[in-house]
């Protein structure tokens, strides 16, 4: 998780900063996490008023496509910002780093466990809700887990990190193209991205890939992150992190704006951004329902 300042004070200038490292937070990390975490509920709500109140509101291109894009693709890079600023600040301890792959991965194993929790929902509704349909095989929370399990051997790393996102990119678009057996040249103006774009290989018909971004015919996803293309944001978010915020402080200078409103009420939801993830969409049906009915005296 990030950290942010806090007025403590200091017996000695070498000492007493690394003694306090795992208690302070960023504000500004905290802050853009809780537009983010805003910014998705709003876009959850378009899709339920269209999915169950028939507004007629297009998700798929325009604007609320790319406010969907950029809060995604604020998450992920959050994801590794957040990791490399941990890292770096245990780093500065003596004896800081030990243990804490295992709390990474404890962490990332609890979020993915939330992840196949909200799976397994989403399938019961599937099999039993009259005309429900879609699944979550590899959602937003299932990448996050997944991410921060796998993420620690790129943390040291910072320019590197750059190029190994591009791998990763670059194979995504390859597993794409093998996995739909359409080459798909001219997308991308790039000379390697069309190389890639148009390999032609055979339609996949199992969902045990799906995860990785091989993707069946006319598959209907809810929630859909597969690793190998999200993971390249993770690790543009850990070359920022390593960038922005070496040994795990702040590397530019920034006003103090943690006190004051609405990046308060932001960093207030950023640092709860999981729990209001997992409560958000119940709440949102709920208030529907409520509307419906009372709309249905007018």
């Amino acid at each position: 998780m990030s950290r942010i300042a806090v007025g403590t004070k200091q017996k000695s200038p070498v000492v007493e900063p690394k003694a306090l490292s795992t208690s302070r937070r960023i504000w500004e990390v905290d802050a853009w996490r809780g537009i983010a975490i805003s910014m998705m509920v709003i876009f959850h709500l378009m899709w339920d008023l269209r999915a169950f109140m028939n507004i007629n509101v297009v998700l798929h291109q325009g604007f609320w496509f790319y406010f969907q894009r950029f809060t995604a693709t604020s998450f992920i890079l959050l994801v590794g910002i957040s990791l490399v600023i941990s890292y770096n600040r245990a780093r500065q301890q003596e004896g800081g780093l030990d243990g804490l792959y295992w709390k990474f991965f404890q962490r990332g194993l609890k979020i993915l466990g939330i992840g196949m929790i909200i799976t397994i929902i989403i399938a019961l509704a599937s099999a039993f809700a009259p005309g429900f349909q879609g699944r979550i095989d590899f959602g937003v929370l299932h990448f996050i887990g997944t991410s921060i399990i796998i993420a620690y051997p790129f943390l040291r790393f910072r320019w590197l990190n750059l190029l190994f996102a591009a791998i990763f990119f670059a194979a995504s678009y390859a597993i794409k193209a093998l996995s739909s057996g359409v080459p798909i040249v001219g997308k991308v103006p790039l000379g390697v991205m069309d190389v890639l774009y148009s390999i032609q290989g055979t339609p996949v018909d199992t969902f045990a890939f799906v995860w990785l971004g091989f993707e069946p015919a006319n598959y209907y996803y809810l929630d859909y992150f597969p690793l190998v293309h999200w993971f390249s944001v993770v690790l543009i978010g850990i070359f920022i992190g390593n960038m922005l915020y070496t040994n795990g402080e702040r590397q530019f200078s920034l006003p103090d704006y943690s006190s004051f409103f609405p990046i308060n009420l932001l960093q207030f939801l950023g640092r709860r951004s999981l729990l209001i993830y997992v409560i958000h969409q119940p709440i949102l049906l709920v208030l529907l329902s409520v509307g419906m009915v009372i709309w249905s005296y007018f």
